[in-house]
């Protein structure tokens, strides 16, 4: 039997995921300006992770098990390097607004992997509707001539936060069927840990360190970084990891609703970033299929009466 958990803290992470990490993509956008993106987001994460872990233990969390650091390792690989770190290098080369509206197909990737997992879970008639309705708004989204490759859009960014959004929802399954510490801050902790090793031997392989000063950092940059550090990883995947105790992944992938509406709302008010007419219809297309997919969720888990 699935543990309860108080509808108040449930509602307060939901809120954060929601809402923090709308914000997130803009302070990506200034943190890699003169960051680079791998080294950026390992030592975000390698910061956020290391305090995360010391306060858990601190307040008396178990040390982890073996098996749970290699479940964490794995998601965190999934889910930092793969996804966020997708996102971090994408965002030298497409819009802050755009990244978000691709990130928002997370909970379609997640009910086909969810299906095709070991024991999956088969949707329903009206999930499969989302997904197509999901698919077809990115297909507008990108536009045609994206690609077959004559489009104003970078055709790699594009399918590097596609494929970075995939990886993001096998982590997401993975961790809720892996396992993992009571705790969730030391479970978010040892899965950032995981997550920033991987960065880091990927920002070595990218030639990041080669030549980096810090001190050519700026302000803006450094304050985006501090942002993700604090809000996004602190308390933003700390309550996403929450969720994922206690309720579906598809549930918790739900912040894709309103992610993308607040990024490229930040995107165009901050940074100057355009908004078409396309743009608004692909994200009203996009939300619309992942709306349908947890709609038809919620009624395929209702009790049936007798």
């Amino acid at each position: 039997m699935m543990e309860a958990y108080p509808k108040a803290r449930l509602l307060a992470a939901f809120a954060a995921v929601y809402l923090v990490w709308g914000s997130t993509y803009l302070a990506i956008k200034y943190a890699v300006q003169t960051i680079p993106p791998f080294l950026m987001v390992g030592s975000r994460f390698l910061t956020s992770g290391a305090l995360l872990y010391l306060w858990a233990r601190w307040r008396g969390a178990e040390r982890p098990t073996p098996r749970q650091w290699r479940d964490a390792a794995v998601a965190g690989v999934l889910m930092l390097c793969c996804g966020n770190g997708a996102v971090s290098w994408a965002e030298q080369r497409v819009p802050s607004g755009l990244a978000a509206l691709l990130v928002a197909i997370v909970p379609l990737w997640v009910v086909i992997v969810d299906w095709i997992r070991p024991h999956g879970v088969r949707p329903t008639v009206g999930i499969i509707l989302g997904v197509v309705i999901g698919l077809a708004g990115l297909v507008i989204l990108v536009g045609p001539a994206t690609i077959v490759g004559h489009g104003a859009a970078d055709r790699g960014a594009v399918l590097v936060l596609v494929g970075g959004s995939l990886a993001w929802a096998c982590g997401s399954v993975y961790n809720r069927h892996g396992s993992r510490p009571r705790s969730a801050a030391l479970s978010t902790g040892i899965q950032m840990l995981g997550g920033s090793v991987a960065l880091f031997v990927l920002a070595a392989l990218a030639g990041e360190f080669r030549g980096f000063d810090p001190s050519v950092i700026a302000a803006a940059s450094f304050g985006g970084w501090l942002y993700l550090v604090t809000f996004g990883s602190l308390v933003g995947f700390t309550a996403y990891i929450y969720l994922l105790q206690a309720v579906t992944p598809a549930k918790a992938s739900t912040y894709a609703y309103v992610n993308p509406l607040i990024a490229v709302f930040l995107g165009w008010a901050f940074a100057g970033e355009p908004v078409t007419v396309r743009t608004l219809a692909a994200a009203a297309i996009i939300l619309g299929g992942v709306a349908m997919i947890t709609l038809a969720q919620s009624r395929s888990a209702r009790p049936r009466s007798s």
